[in-house]
């Protein structure tokens, strides 16, 4: 009998679970031994082994209780000298540190482990509850909070006798995690009364520098781990969320077993503890990152034996979302941008200003200066070093200008055939193949075109027109020879269009429509797979809508987190980034960036 593997060419692997990106992402949450007294408002320290629960909310009232937990089971350890509970801890089973709290009202009382009693320490500089904490007994950090006012930025180090004060917060807040050490501290999410957040903020033992948020804003998160390798989770709202933080970014990884909410944590990325849980509850959950694991792969096809299905790893832009980037160094609206992914793009600062800003997923940094300012939606495509822009206005005139980028200084090259501003947004294509499509050639503010002109990496040269004349419309592709344009503004005033139309090369043919008519909207990806994103659908408060293309149609994705219109943005279908635009009205400009992700996923094959 013919084998699968020589009538197809390949092999199916049988695994026991699904592939992952890391031993992170492979990670899961089990039940572990229960708490001997039940509580909630508790503080945690130590590792997953070697655990150390104390204070809290207990039934009827507050608890001085300690309890070990040595990897299974709790046992009772000495009690603390003063009965409270949202207090705050950190160090380990033998070693720790409690401190602030509420007593009923709020305490600066701190207290030190020894592995079977507790002795006072220093006392807290401003006696306040629900505070982030890293660090050790010696060399521990306390900040944020509640004081007599709801939020504070505070920050103390404590060297195992006294508190002094830190660099404070960037954001105020209580309620928040934390992680890492006194040198090398994170904290993340927390209530700024009433809001929540997701901000991330990383301390260097002098200052505290914002970093990226949170994928899910809450307070009462709990932590584990380093600056650099953090686990948050639980907390509300999302009381299973877990995510990973790899020192740049948080993202996904499995849920706990049950919801926590106003637990405790303790232990490190790969092996925490979580315990404690409103309502007043006992219950242990640990997470464990396996020490081997199969590496997802795009394109894999496997048998899980486990839950007897077939698997194909593709990546997955129906569940990619929107999340909160570094808040651009100015408001900008009409300008242009080239950008490869959500962590590497070269943006146009505003009009008539010449400068440009560089993104790295992280912060923005000053870029080279164009040589001619230009303004109203200028081409651009690229990468944060190696991209070309052309066209624009030059008021009182449109321009055909064009220069290349090389990552520090732009160089003038050929123009554009046709003077044209108002371009569509969006990749198309590289530094030295691309499409510059429709556009406005004035002089009435309601023009638009057909004009289509390719770049070798040379000059430009006209091609075969598109069918709809427009402007403002979005764009995306991969160089001169594939490229896809979609909506944009009619050229009678008001009117927008949800046409698509595909370059091959040698002519523009219409495909299915976007499901929302719109113009001022942007793309990122290509021919075969992408998204087209925000734009004015009417009037504002214009649209945060997302539409995947999937090589023959459009369907409606997660939104972004604010409408507008005017957005510029680029990258893949997988990994974009939309910055800036109207987010009200024409005179509302914003500095906002989003970054699109869209991850590689497990996705089960069905019989149709």
């Amino acid at each position: 009998m013919a084998k699968y593997s020589d009538i197809k060419g390949f092999t199916v692997q049988t695994l026991a679970s699904d592939t992952a990106a890391s031993a992170i992402d492979a990670g899961s949450w089990s039940s572990g031994g229960t708490l001997n007294v039940a509580r909630r408002n508790l503080a945690g320290a130590g590792t997953q082994t070697a655990g150390l629960a104390f204070g809290g909310e207990a039934t009827p009232g507050n608890t001085a209780d300690t309890e070990e937990y040595n990897g299974s089971s709790w046992a009772e350890g000495g009690d603390m000298g003063t009965t409270r509970k949202q207090l705050s801890g950190c160090g380990t089973q033998t070693a720790g540190l409690a401190f602030g709290g509420a007593a009923p009202s709020l305490t600066a009382a701190t207290e030190e482990y020894d592995g079977s009693s507790w002795t006072a320490g220093g006392s807290l500089s401003t006696a306040r509850k629900l505070l982030g904490t890293a660090g050790t007994q010696t060399a521990g950090l306390g900040f944020g909070g509640e004081t007599p006012s709801p939020t504070t930025n505070a920050t103390e180090e404590y060297d195992g006798s006294s508190w002094t004060a830190g660099g404070n917060l960037n954001t105020a807040r209580q309620d928040l995690g934390g992680a890492g050490t006194q040198t090398a501290g994170l904290a993340f999410g927390g209530s700024t009364v009433p809001p929540v957040t997701g901000v991330t903020e990383k301390y260097n033992g002098t200052a505290w520098t914002e970093v990226s948020d949170l994928n899910t804003s809450r307070y009462a998160v709990r932590g584990a781990g380093t600056q650099t390798a953090a686990l948050a989770f639980g907390g509300s709202p999302g009381p299973t969320e877990t995510e990973s933080w790899d020192g740049t970014s948080w993202s996904t990884v499995a849920e706990l077993a049950t919801p926590v909410m106003l637990g405790a944590g303790a232990g490190a990325q790969d092996a925490a503890l979580a315990f404690g849980d409103s309502p007043i509850s006992g219950a242990t959950q640990e997470f464990s990152a396996p020490a081997t694991f199969n590496q997802i792969t795009q394109g894999q096809l496997f048998f899980n034996s486990t839950t007897n299905t077939f698997k194909e790893t593709i990546t997955d832009i129906p569940s990619g979302t929107w999340a909160s980037g570094a808040s651009f160094p100015q408001a900008v609206t009409e300008k242009g941008a080239a950008a490869s992914s959500n962590s590497n793009g070269v943006f146009g600062a505003e009009s008539p200003v010449a400068a440009t800003f560089e993104y790295d997923g992280t912060s923005w940094t000053a870029g080279g200066t164009q040589n001619t300012s230009r303004q109203a939606n200028y081409f651009g495509t690229g990468s944060s070093t190696a991209a070309i822009f052309a066209g624009g206005s030059v008021p009182p005139s449109r321009t055909a200008n064009a220069e290349t980028y090389n990552g520090s200084s732009f160089t003038e090259v050929s123009d554009l055939n046709s003077a044209r501003s108002v371009l569509a947004a969006g990749p198309a294509g590289t530094q030295t193949s691309a499409i510059a499509g429709t556009g406005g050639t004035g002089p009435g503010p309601n023009d638009g075109s057909v004009l289509s002109e390719s770049w070798n990496g040379s000059a430009w040269t006209e091609t075969a027109d598109l069918s709809t004349s427009r402007r403002l419309a979005g764009q995306m592709g991969a160089s001169n020879t594939s490229s896809l344009i979609v909506g944009g503004a009619l050229t009678s005033p008001g009117a927008r269009t949800a046409n698509t139309e595909v370059w091959n090369g040698s002519s523009w043919t219409e495909v299915n429509n976007l499901n929302s008519a719109r113009n001022n909207l942007a793309g990122a990806g290509n021919v075969s797979v992408g998204i087209a994103f925000a734009g004015n659908e009417n009037s504002p408060p214009y649209s945060a809508k997302t539409e995947a293309w999937n090589g023959t149609s459009w369907s409606e994705v997660n939104d972004m987190s604010s409408p507008r219109q005017y957005v510029k943005g680029g990258g893949t279908a997988s990994s974009a980034i939309a910055l800036g635009g109207y987010i009200a009205g024409p005179g509302e400009a914003s500095a906002l960036t989003e970054e699109w992700t869209a991850d590689l996923s497990n996705k089960t094959i069905t019989a149709s």
